[in-house]
């Protein structure tokens, strides 16, 4: 294989912008809080994984110094959940009508999360 052919990168179906989730693995493990955007196989949750940036005085930033971001972390660490903040485990189906919808289970009952795109018939 050519090592200059860009691999496609995959996206996740079930974590997308804007989605409630919690950290399950690292530095920042326990941490709750909302997907700011999706990179490929990595997302950048707000206020988790934090670090301290050197910047120069620009035009935006006129007075310098150290600024906090947040970086990015691979999807694997991270776990969708609902609104108390415990984990859920997300699947997929399809209604009669054929489209796909993303649920969980809470106390016996199936609570749909969001639909995903239909299905091409």
């Amino acid at each position: 294989m050519d090592r200059n052919v860009k691999m496609k990168q995959r996206r996740s179906k079930k974590i997308r912008k804007g989605d409630k989730v919690l950290v399950i693995a690292g530095n920042a493990r326990g941490q709750q809080g909302t997907v700011i955007a999706c990179l490929g196989e990595r997302v950048v949750v707000e206020g988790v994984n934090m670090c301290k940036k050197h910047v120069k005085p620009s035009q935006n930033n006129p007075q310098g110094g150290l600024i906090e971001m947040e970086r990015p972390m691979h999807i694997s660490n991270v776990c969708p959940c609902d609104d108390n903040g415990k984990p859920v485990k997300l699947k997929v189906r399809t209604t009669e009508v054929g489209e796909r919808e993303l649920y969980y289970m809470q106390d016996g009952q199936p609570v749909v999360r969001r639909t995903l795109k239909s299905m091409k018939k």
